[in-house]
């Protein structure tokens, strides 16, 4: 069983706390930002959501390695692209659990995927709460992490679809070889 919450009010503010810490760190280090981004189910006020903030910290491809070394000294651990091309996860330290972090190339396929998923459920009641029912009901059955993202990922499929991402790049997002989390160094 995978803990599906409906949304909580204080999402934002969590993600606010992340975005100006990182703001900061990454800015001592004179890191160029061009944005962070919150993603993910807990950035679109009324949907359900796993209560993990996920945040894209997006950079030029020139500045991954020093924004990672940012991190790094915030205690993260790198865990490499893990099959999504451009797109460089972290295991979090133990005071931001609840949190998922990425430093993600600016115009990369899966920056643009996170944003449209974003984007069209903000803009489209009917379509979030569709997904909402599914990510309740797939979570409530699911083994594991793994097993509810295969059940989420028709709709997921059809909200890239409904925010204008074309068949290729549905395509190629639903052929990244994301390892199994059990595979995924901790």
């Amino acid at each position: 069983m995978i803990t599906v919450v409906d949304y909580d009010p204080a999402w934002p503010d969590r993600f606010e706390a992340l975005r100006k810490e990182y703001a900061k760190a990454l800015e001592a280090a004179s890191v160029p930002v061009i944005s962070i981004e919150h993603v993910g189910s807990t950035s679109v006020p009324g949907l359900a959501a796993k209560p993990i903030i996920d945040c894209d910290i997006v950079v030029a491809e020139h500045d991954v390695e020093a924004a990672t070394d940012v991190l790094i000294g915030l205690g993260f651990s790198p865990l490499g692209e893990l099959g999504i091309p451009q797109r460089w996860a972290f295991k979090e330290p133990a005071r931001l659990a609840g949190t998922n972090t990425y430093v993600i190339v600016d115009g990369a396929l899966s920056l643009r995927n996170h944003l449209a998923v974003r984007d069209i459920l903000r803009a489209d009641e009917e379509l979030r709460d569709q997904y909402a029912a599914v990510k309740k009901r797939v979570g409530a059955t699911a083994a594991d992490i793994d097993d509810y993202g295969r059940g989420k990922n028709a709709m997921v499929q059809a909200i890239l679809a409904a925010a204008g991402l074309t068949d290729a790049e549905r395509a190629s997002i639903d052929s990244n070889q994301v390892p199994s989390h059990d595979e995924v160094p901790r």
